[in-house]
């Protein structure tokens, strides 16, 4: 019961993050399972996902709520991001764990140094329009499943600052987006990290219940923050999490 209590605060704790960031969580989890409770780099990926599916089903509902998210530029995203992240999830599960857990250091590292070089960047205003016609929504879905489907993140992670530097919308259009991506991603990869027995299920449905209850919070707190700021604080996020993990390897 204590175990189970500790897991639930856990949860909230990432939820809460993941509501911020529009990730589900995922992103800050893997490491911590990994770091926290020894799990391999599979095993931490699978049992983060049990909290993810649900916290971004329910954070795409609230992102949805207050800024209206368009089908149109949705479903391009969430098809392709499907079948690419069901690929990347079966090359991720014939991996060995050590190797695996280094590409997604280097993973967090690239993602990190790519929200650096684009603050600095001269860009146009954002907008909620974006600046490309949608069959390259499908490009960026592909591309994002396969890296969700691979490292179990979803997806969201690559799409958010894709969709703000090269597509031109605003920060919580861009995440409301990417979580309309990453719910079918996230689900066909918790699918098969779960029939190759990569998911801790007695530690991941309680990660779930605390998300759950929490990441409102983080998706209010998103809309009531500065542009710049969220930026700044999802690029040191994504700087913590490499540390956690590098000390790991």
């Amino acid at each position: 019961m204590i175990e189970w209590l500790m897991y639930i605060v856990l949860g909230a704790a990432l939820g809460t993050v993941g509501g911020l960031f529009g990730i589900g969580g995922g992103l800050i989890a893997i490491p911590a399972l990994g770091v926290l409770f020894g799990l391999d780099q599979q095993l931490a990926q699978g049992t983060a996902l049990v909290m993810v599916v649900p916290n971004v089903m329910l954070a795409l509902w609230r992102y949805h709520q207050r800024n209206r998210i368009e089908a149109r530029h949705a479903l391009p995203l969430a098809a392709a991001g499907f079948v690419f992240a069901w690929l990347g999830s079966l090359w991720a599960v014939g991996v060995d764990a050590r190797a695996m857990r280094i590409g997604f250091v280097a993973f967090l590292v690239a993602l990190a140094a790519w929200n650096v070089v684009r603050m600095f960047m001269k860009t146009s205003p954002p907008s909620s329009e974006l600046r490309h016609p949608w069959p390259w929504l499908g490009v960026l879905g592909s591309f994002s499943g396969v890296m969700g489907g691979l490292f179990g993140v979803g997806g969201a992670v690559v799409a958010t600052p894709v969709l703000t530097s090269v597509f031109g919308t605003t920060q919580v259009v861009a995440q409301g987006l990417s979580l309309a991506l990453a719910l079918p991603s996230t689900a066909v990869t918790l699918a098969t990290y779960g029939f190759h027995q990569h998911v801790e299920w007695t530690m991941g449905i309680p990660l779930a219940v605390g998300g759950l209850l929490s990441i409102s919070w983080g998706v209010k707190l998103a809309h009531a923050m500065p542009e710049k700021m969220l930026r700044s604080l999802f690029c040191g996020f994504l700087v913590v999490c490499a540390l956690m993990l590098g000390f790991k390897i």
